[in-house]
């Protein structure tokens, strides 16, 4: 990768700020917070978005919280929390939605994982199907529909307060999730506009696989010409290759980097922007929510799960952080066996070159990619 590339995306000690914004999650507000909620059977809009029923600190002394809904209520609650906080404490609920299913996942169940991981996910397509930035199916698309339904519901029966501000993903089935679940929703009259900003480092964790490749900027302008791209933003994928990926570690420390941004993204007035959407994937939300602190959560395709952050500003300036990203071998043609690992057909050995065009001019990953925290 170039290192005008690394320096525009993550950043480099050189120009570090001198302030650290702590995470932690807090507990006690959502039933996917606690231990014995299974994630696996966890249906979202059967639970009010995990919300427990409960009371809060300050409420029985309240006549004007009397009557008013769980979601209402919770929102004043935030408010309490940010009132009461030291200047560099903020309190914010982010709702992390997973994309719904796409053709790469659609792809992987009907080869299977091992197959799908060493040979037809660095393709990027079978002739019949493309999962090169994959597009949602149409069971993808009822996912998002669905969230659409439950958010109208929650507004109509509970008068949540909807997000203040909106970030996706910029890979295709998070930019279609987005739209199905918020366009033409009968918001409040108060309500922030509908104007998501596609921020690059909210992608998926960036593996050899075609599905973790974004397309070309002028084609999401195209898409979604009234939504935000981010500022250097570029028209070419500068991060997949499709020999290198990230390890996970690095992809916490972008996972903490994108956060940051999006806090600072947010601002400091502790009256505004607390509900946030973020429409992300699987790897990535799971990534952030390990940055958080909160327990590990699996989320199906199109599910969604909010969180309860604290954010600590802290004057201290931190060390940057450098890792290496992996090299991946695959096939060359279909596996000779892949029910329980890959393994290749003798006459076509494993390699560590693409399958597939890269398009753009390939970065090459080979010295440790450093990302400043601050």
């Amino acid at each position: 990768m170039k290192l005008s590339a690394i320096v525009a995306i993550f950043g480099l000690a050189a120009f570090a700020n001198a302030s650290y914004i702590n995470y932690t999650t807090v507990t006690g507000y959502f039933l996917q917070d606690e231990g014995s909620t299974n994630a696996t059977e966890f249906i979202y809009y059967e639970e009010n978005f995990g919300l427990i029923n409960r009371t809060y600190p300050g409420e029985e002394d309240s006549c004007v919280l009397k009557g008013m809904s769980q979601w209402q209520r919770f929102y004043e609650e935030v408010i309490r929390l940010n009132r009461q906080a030291p200047p560099n404490v903020q309190y914010k609920v982010f709702f992390f939605g997973r994309h719904g299913d796409g053709y790469h996942n659609a792809a992987q169940t009907y080869y299977g994982t091992p197959a799908w991981n060493c040979y037809w996910a660095e393709l990027d397509g079978n002739g019949t199907t493309t999962w090169r930035d994959a597009a949602l199916t149409p069971a993808g698309i009822d996912q998002a529909e669905t969230a659409h339904n439950f958010w109208q519901e929650l507004i109509n029966e509970q008068s949540i307060h909807t997000p203040d501000a909106y970030f996706t993903s910029p890979l295709t089935r998070c930019l279609q999730t987005a739209n199905y679940t918020f366009n033409g929703l009968d918001f409040p009259q108060s309500s922030a506009e509908f104007k998501p900003t596609i921020k690059e480092l909210l992608r998926e964790g960036i593996s050899i696989h075609t599905c973790d490749s974004r397309s070309n900027e002028s084609y999401i302008h195209n898409l979604v010409p009234d939504w935000t791209i981010e500022y250097g933003f570029t028209e070419y994928d500068e991060l997949w290759n499709g020999v290198t990926g990230e390890t996970s570690d690095a992809e916490a420390v972008r996972s903490k980097k994108v956060l940051d941004e999006m806090f600072r993204e947010l601002g400091s007035d502790k009256n505004e922007n607390l509900f946030v959407s973020v429409t992300s994937h699987s790897g990535q939300i799971g990534s952030m929510l390990s940055v958080l602190g909160h327990r590990s959560f699996s989320l199906n395709t199109g599910a969604v799960i909010p969180v309860l952050i604290k954010a600590e500003t802290l004057q201290e300036t931190v060390a940057t952080t450098c890792f290496t990203w992996s090299t991946s071998a695959h096939c060359t043609a279909p596996p000779a066996t892949s029910v329980a690992s890959c393994v290749c057909a003798s006459s076509t050995p494993a390699i560590t070159t693409p399958l597939v065009t890269v398009t753009s001019e390939p970065p090459t990953i080979t010295a440790p990619v450093c990302y400043n925290l601050c």
